[in-house]
This record gives structure tokens, sequence and C-alpha cells, in this order.
């Protein structure tokens, strides 16, 4: 397991791709917030906007999670955990004012791109109307 990326996996980099290729800029592996120190792997900055791209196995998707049968009160707890700490993610971020997405692994990067675009130009648009 110590040899599974946690960084620029085939789905962030194609999600990342996709993005890109909308016309969308963004900043990767950064903390969102302040006072926050969780790392999000797709920021958008201007628009608060943060993107965490979760494998199916590591943050227990309810689709597509498999439970080991071998140690498995460790990992039951280790998965458990990581599903807490998502919660409290999202919690944290949108107390600063901060939107979380989240995008399984098992998505189709085009797709995810697709929503991800539309929150950020959605936020931007209340950003712009608010400052008026």
């Amino acid at each position: 397991m110590s040899r599974q990326k946690s960084k620029d996996t085939g789905i962030e980099m194609a999600l990342r791709r996709a993005l890109h290729a909308a016309g969308l800029r963004y900043r990767v592996h950064r903390r969102p917030a302040r006072g926050v120190r969780r790392e999000a792997d797709i920021v958008f900055g201007p628009t608060k906007v943060a993107v965490f791209v979760d494998g199916c196995f590591w943050h227990g998707c309810p689709d597509h999670a498999t439970w080991p049968r071998r140690n498995a009160e460790f990992w039951r707890s280790k998965i458990e955990g990581n599903r807490a700490r998502d919660r409290d993610t999202d919690a944290r971020l949108a107390e600063s004012g901060w939107l979380s997405l989240r995008v399984w692994e098992h998505e189709s990067p085009d797709e995810a791109a697709v929503r991800i675009a539309r929150a950020v130009e959605e936020r931007r648009v209340a950003r712009a109307s608010a400052g008026r």
C-alpha cells in the first residue's frame, strides 16, 4: 500500500487536462484556507472552490469500496477515519466560504470537469454580482 500514489494519479491528471482544455486555470496540491491543515488536489482561489479526487478504496466509495478480509478491523477503522476527515474538511472549508467538490476515481474526468466548471462559473458570477 505504501507504493500507492497520493498525488498526480491517473484520474487526477486526466481531470486537470480536461479542466485546462475547458479554459480553467487552477493551483494544485494547495491548502485552500488558512487554519485548515488539509490539502486540496485542485484549487480555484478567486472563486473559493476546492476539488478533492478521492480513491474508491481509500475513501470508501458507496459503489466500489471493498473491505479487506485480512486485518479487517484495521482497514474498516482506517477507511471510516478517512470518511470522517473528509466530512470535517468539507465543513471547515464551508465555514471559511469555500465550496468543496469531491470526484471519485471511477467518475469520467470529462463529466467531472463539466460539473466543476459549472460550479466555478456560478461562483464567479455570484462574486461579480456581489461586487457591484
